[in-house]
């Protein structure tokens, strides 16, 4: 061999061992490339086993959880990219437990009348919004809640008339189990004396025999089928609005309690072309025409798990407010009305039958005593006629339960979904409806969870306010913001704030069967968190509500940051 051969050769040699050490190098840092390091934070998060632990770095890829550590993660996986938290709070996203999506982007795009002090009030509120909006056909709106009035009367559409005659108005009070129109409203739907009371349902009647133009639950509907049906495009303005202000307060994922067949093909074409800004896990309204179609297509999912749809929304009673709740026993304070029972015993079944044949959840809207006492009777006939004690049924609200029916839950494997900012709203009148006995049942988180019952909570939005820290101050302080009443409303009842931390997040999973994906930070999971300017778990309990979120991630995405 030549000696310019032998240098030819000692070249190539030398090039080949760059090369390899090259890729050697490479292949060290390829891995972590694409890894994205949260670090620096004040973090927590609950584990598999339920458990609170503490992490101050987050690794992430491809949207999902690598790894939870300390600032040694960023040096186990060099090569990804590294952002400093500044010490800020991290928190799992949070899981409402029970919202309406559709509704509150709804109730965002109209009038929201909310806290207002009395029904005059309203009404001038409902003729500013006209004059400024002279293109709608129908006022729409929500909010009034005539316990916070003068009196605390329903009000009447001669009220509304005084202010708009010539456009349909119609609010539905706050927890929307009750309607307010004006005439017009009520001429074009062809509401008149002569109209009958459907079951489940109740028109009040002013002295002369007139409709009042009041309508509480299933009565409502004689109303609201005169007002056009939202098409594709209300939909999804509807949910364009209520995705940015949920996200903006730090919810990644929403129980949608009662999906409509128009809102379930959006959604689901949505999340199919990743599209869905929010996570939604839907609950299908019972009384969707399409109902045994929709269950026998099976469970709806895509691979983001951003819609899922397997679980079936009944509605037993009404609402407390409007005297809707179904009682064992008439109402303290209207002791000729016991409440409403809004789906007969024959179509309950019907609906269990269909819903477990599908391996589909059962949620049940259930109020007063007697609703609850009926939920749980059926989802008892149920096991012994269909199964389905797999499918982690639950009951959407259990807000006045018999002391003698609190153990049935457990018994028959039933998840209290329930929403903590309730008992704030209605402490001020719940005594009044229920009396001090039957409150013993009430709002009664505590003993769900002293039989180990795993409570999963939520807001009712927009029945309340979306902003989930508020329903975990209630739940922690059984207080309103002025922190009253002093030591809490039936404090006995409140829960700790680990136990309100996880009712919000992994044991909301659980009910939705995404306990796998959803929740909590470990490996797998969907990197869905948040970051908060105070550290909840060290501050006074009184001071949580004020909590605000300063960024969004969905995914390991930022999908939203206060402005600063």
């Amino acid at each position: 061999m030549t000696n310019s051969s032998i240098k030819r050769a000692q070249i190539l040699i030398h090039c080949v061992g760059l090369s390899l050490l090259l890729g050697v190098v490479m292949s060290c840092q390829k891995p972590h490339s694409d890894m994205l390091i949260i670090d620096n934070v004040q973090g927590y998060s609950f584990d598999d086993a339920r458990q609170l632990f503490q992490f101050s770095a987050l690794a992430i890829r491809g949207g999902r959880v690598v790894a939870t550590g300390d600032g040694q993660l960023k040096q186990k996986y060099r090569g990804g990219k590294v952002l400093d938290g500044n010490g800020k709070t991290l928190l799992p996203g949070l899981i409402d437990g029970h919202g309406h999506v559709s509704w509150l982007g709804y109730t965002l795009l109209s009038i929201d009348v909310r806290g207002m002090p009395s029904a005059q009030i309203v009404v001038d509120a409902i003729g500013e919004y006209g004059r400024q909006n002279p293109s709608l056909n129908w006022l729409t709106g929500r909010g009034w809640n005539q316990v916070l009035w003068p009196g605390k009367a329903f009000p009447s559409a001669a009220l509304l008339d005084a202010q708009i005659a010539d456009r349909p108005v119609w609010l539905e009070r706050i927890d929307g189990h009750a309607g307010w129109a004006n005439s017009r409203a009520m001429e074009l739907a062809g509401v008149n004396r002569d109209t009958t009371t459907p079951a489940g349902g109740e028109i009040i009647f002013n002295a002369a025999g007139e409709p009042s133009g009041v309508f509480v639950d299933n009565a409502m509907e004689l109303v609201k089928r005169a007002i056009p049906a939202p098409n594709e495009s209300d939909i999804q303005r509807a949910l364009d609005a209520a995705s940015d202000h949920l996200l903006s307060l730090g919810i990644t994922s929403v129980h949608d309690a009662g999906v409509s067949s128009q809102e379930h093909k959006l959604y689901r074409q949505l999340a199919d072309r990743g599209a869905m800004s929010v996570r939604i896990y839907g609950m299908y309204s019972s009384t969707e025409t399409d109902l045994e179609r929709v269950l026998a297509l099976g469970h709806s999912d895509d691979p983001s798990d951003m819609y899922s749809l397997r679980s079936i929304k009944i509605y037993i009673d009404g609402a407390l407010g409007s005297y809707g709740a179904a009682m064992l026993e008439p109402y303290s304070d209207r002791p000729d009305h016991s409440g409403l029972l809004l789906t007969g015993a024959e179509d309950m079944r019907r609906i269990f039958a269909l819903a477990i044949d599908a391996d589909f959840q059962i949620a049940i809207h259930a109020i007063g005593d007697f609703g609850n006492r009926t939920g749980l009777d059926e989802i008892q006939r149920a096991y012994a006629t269909a199964g389905g004690r797999h499918l982690r049924h639950r009951i959407e609200h259990a807000q006045v339960v018999s002391l003698a029916d609190i153990p049935r839950f457990k018994s028959l494997d039933v998840t209290p979904s329930m929403q903590p900012v309730h008992a704030v709203s209605d402490m001020n009148m719940a005594e009044d409806r229920v009396g001090p006995d039957r409150l013993k049942g009430a709002y009664a988180w505590r003993s769900f969870l002293d039989q180990d019952s795993r409570v999963v909570s939520g807001s009712d939005f927009p029945i309340e306010l979306a902003n989930v820290f508020h329903g975990i101050h209630a739940a922690v302080t059984r207080q309103n913001h002025d922190n009253l009443p002093e030591g809490g409303w039936i404090a006995e009842q409140a829960m700790s704030l680990e136990e309100t931390m996880r009712s919000f997040s992994i044991d909301a999973a659980w009910a939705a069967h995404q306990e796998n994906v959803l929740g909590g930070l470990t490996p797998g999971k969907w990197a869905d968190f948040i970051l908060i300017d105070r550290d909840i778990y060290n501050i006074a309990p009184q001071a949580i509500w004020q909590t605000e979120v300063l960024e969004t991630w969905l995914a390991g995405e930022r999908v939203y940051a206060r402005d600063q």
